[in-house]
């Protein structure tokens, strides 16, 4: 009987770790990342965004000539309101135009 109840005590401890579900920290960055200057590994520190998405927004801002509007953000593929709603905090902007003289 002993046995058993061990045996039944040491599976269920095993088992407890397995079950668990891991705990997710949202990221934040320090200070806000400007859209039409971030590198990669800027965005990188948004909540949310991986190097995919990140290397995403810099094509498109290459492609576009830059960010007029915060609002923009959700042109990019992977980027939608709720996603964006969740970025807006940490976001700043810059004229395009004058990003492009830096």
């Amino acid at each position: 009987m002993s046995n058993l109840f061990i045996s039944t005590a040491l599976a269920l401890a095993l088992a407890l770790p397995l079950g668990a579900a891991p705990v997710r920290t949202t990221r934040a960055p320090q200070r806000p990342v400007n859209l039409n200057t971030a590198t990669v590994t800027e965005l990188m520190q948004l909540p949310r965004i991986g190097q995919k998405t990140a290397e995403r927004i810099l094509a498109f801002r290459k492609q576009h000539g830059g960010f007029q509007r915060p609002e923009e953000l959700m042109n990019v593929k992977g980027i939608g309101e709720k996603s964006y709603a969740k970025l807006k905090p940490f976001l700043a902007l810059t004229a395009a135009s004058a990003a492009a003289k830096k």
